[in-house]
């Protein structure tokens, strides 16, 4: 990856490493909602959800736009497609990890066969 794309994933990471922000990323997958509306399941200030809108903002993934007073936030899937693309890599190894494990644990349970438990009843 183009050395650009790091700083901009490694700031996504961060946005994304804190479960506040996640659960406004959520919220707003349904549609726009204000600041208020973000703050509001939180029992937070303004300005601290503000604060939360910040680094979500500096990593691309919401935009806010004001109407007068009101400060709408939207979702910009953008960076979370750049994101799942970064995992999607190391997806890939962990599934073939794990059609290892389970090709081993085939292999041990065909050697080691279950006795039903009516057998081992006494």
């Amino acid at each position: 990856m183009v050395e650009l794309q790091t700083a901009q994933l490694d700031t996504v990471f961060h946005a994304l490493g804190d479960a506040t922000r996640r659960k406004m990323l959520r919220e707003l997958v349904k549609g726009e909602k204000t600041v208020g509306q973000l703050a509001e399941p939180f029992s937070m200030s303004l300005a601290a959800a503000s604060k939360h809108i910040k680094a979500l903002e500096g990593a691309g993934l919401i935009r806010r736009e004001v109407r007068g007073r009101t400060h709408m936030c939207r979702l910009e899937p953008g960076p979370l497609a750049s994101a799942h693309e970064w995992l999607g890599f190391y997806e890939r190894f962990w599934n073939q990890r794990l059609d290892i494990l389970e090709q081993i644990l085939r292999e041990e349970n065909s050697r080691n066969p279950k006795i039903p438990k009516e057998q081992t009843d006494e």
